[in-house]
């Protein structure tokens, strides 16, 4: 369920700002939730995490931030059924409630503890999350609540892992065919083992501890580190399954919880068929990009219709595979960089120009948006690594490739355009080392939680919809609110007045609207002019 990290409503308004059987085991072998061992490790790790709070201090590159952004460590076991076992430090950020109203400077706005935030992934950093209080959309709740964020285990600054050589993680140009030829996916099963077999090299013993359990446990120490007997959260896309599987394992610490573009939890669907789901969900997202494109037509010259606009997109497809753009851009950067574009609208009119201006015969722009930026090699690479590590430890997947030929064979029929990269992305999990887990059963009776917040768009295509509904039937007095006719991967802080006004009013009044709600979509991006 390969998602956008970091790149939630927040997380875009915060980078504006700133410029089958498993393998190797049986599911539930180490730690299914009921397991005693665990939840013994989780409360001594919380109480000791309590005693000793976290020691805030100036961030290593605060320097080059602005605002008033602390950070931290809490330790936490790597393996929770060993609590005095190996620990490693989770690094965490912190911006203080500032108590001011952005809109009475007379009146002091009482605390309401900490909102801890989680971008989803798995991989993301949610590290700078606390900086989105300087944003005009989120000034009230950051007067209300400290804001902080933290690197999940095994991202950036929090035992970081690894999988290959990050000197080696960007490939390009690189092909990226909508059917491949037999050859083709042989030469990506042999990669697909290769990086499985890297991660267990690397890692070692340790890659079975990262996922999604553990990370519900570590946000527990976490919450206990920051001296809060009930936890504030918000998770965006992953974040909001292992906040899900938190709500589920502690209910009784919980005291709000907003899932933003809410993975579907069902165990059935962890996570083979949810990855399934995505790429018929982004052959939609994909056709709506178009339709917009056509609609401007006078502007891009790319088509006017959805049709056209594709054999465009063909054409340059197979010009950038006959001559890489500046030798970086081919087939395969063309497809990821237009793949962001079916998570945020915002993408559209800057990649329907690099597009245009590619056909027209300047190709500067697009290899600006589509090639590698090898300066971030070292986080890409590790993000991957946690993306797969938890993926593949978390749920039994396919161990024979003839399941995957044949259900991604069938899918790319009708939904070529994610299909295909979404397998090689996933791929290794069909040949991991580590022992798998069985998903737990996300749910809550009636009382057992208090009232949580889920926000979704109608056409988000990383978090399709139907995985909102899912998390809204399985937790007992959750609330949906559906942006309508859009689909921003992430609409938490976004443009929408409505979907905000709702945000605002459950974090800092605890109300909410009936069972569901619904937004009219926000109005989506206008076109850049000619350059």
């Amino acid at each position: 369920m390969r998602a956008a990290a970091l790149y939630s409503a927040t997380g875009a308004l915060l980078l504006t700002t700133l410029s089958a059987a498993p393998a190797g085991g049986t599911p539930g072998s180490p730690g299914s939730p009921g397991a005693a061992g665990p939840s013994a490790g989780v409360a001594l790790a919380a109480a000791r995490a309590a005693a000793q709070g976290i020691d805030f201090g100036t961030c290593s590159d605060a320097q080059d931030l602005p605002g008033s952004m602390r950070c931290g460590t809490v330790g936490v076991p790597l393996d929770y059924a060993r609590p005095d076992g190996k620990q490693i430090k989770l690094t965490v950020s912190r911006v203080e409630a500032t108590h001011r109203d952005p809109h009475n400077s007379k009146h002091r706005v009482p605390r309401k503890g900490a909102l801890v935030f989680n971008p989803g992934g798995p991989g993301g950093s949610g590290l700078y999350f606390p900086l989105i209080g300087l944003l005009p959309e989120w000034k009230r709740i950051g007067a209300a609540y400290d804001l902080v964020g933290y690197d999940p285990r095994g991202v950036g600054r929090s035992a970081p892992l690894s999988c290959q050589d990050p000197q080696h993680f960007f490939k390009g140009p690189s092909p990226a065919p909508t059917h491949p030829s037999e050859s083709y996916k042989r030469e990506r099963i042999a990669e697909a083992k290769a990086y499985a077999r890297g991660c267990a090299e690397r890692a070692g013993g340790s890659l079975q501890h990262y996922n999604s359990l553990n990370n519900a446990r570590d946000l527990d120490v976490v919450r206990a580190a920051l001296g809060e007997e009930r936890l504030n959260f918000m998770g965006a896309s992953y974040g909001t399954y292992f906040g899900a599987v938190y709500a589920t394992l502690f209910p009784s610490h919980v005291r709000r919880m907003v899932f933003d573009a809410a993975v579907n939890p069902d165990p059935a669907h962890i996570w083979y068929r949810n990855n399934l789901d995505q790429s018929v969900a982004f052959e939609s997202r994909w056709a709506d990009f178009r339709e917009w494109i056509a609609r401007h037509d006078k502007v891009y010259g790319l088509g006017d219709t959805a049709r056209k606009v594709l054999r465009s997109y063909e054409r340059a497809r197979a010009r950038l595979a006959a001559e890489p753009a500046g030798g970086k851009v081919g087939p395969g950067q063309l497809q990821s960089a237009f793949l962001q574009a079916g998570y945020y609208d915002d993408y559209w009119p800057h990649r329907a120009r690099a597009l245009s201006d590619y056909l027209k015969g300047d190709p500067e722009e697009l290899i600006a948006q589509a090639g590698p930026v090898t300066e971030a090699a070292a986080e890409a690479e590790n993000s991957s690594a946690v993306y797969t590590a938890v993926e593949c430890n978390d749920a039994p997947w396919p161990t024979d490739w003839k399941v995957w030929d044949r259900d991604n064979t069938r899918l790319a029929r009708v939904a070529p355009f994610e299909t295909w990269d979404n397998v090689w992305a996933n791929l290794p999990c069909a040949y991991w080392p580590a022992p798998r887990q069985r998903p737990v059963d996300v749910r809550t009776g009636p009382g057992e939680l208090p009232p949580t917040l889920i926000l979704a768009a109608e056409r988000d295509a990383a978090a399709p919809y139907d995985g909102a509904l899912e998390l809204h039937r399985r937790l007992s007095g959750s609330v949906l609110v559906t942006e309508r006719d859009a689909g921003t991967h992430g609409i938490a802080g976004g443009p929408n007045q409505c979907v905000n006004g709702h945000l605002d009013a459950y974090l800092l009044q605890d109300r909410l609207p009936a069972r569901r709600a619904a937004c009219g979509g926000h109005a989506q991006p206008q076109p850049t002019a000619d350059h």
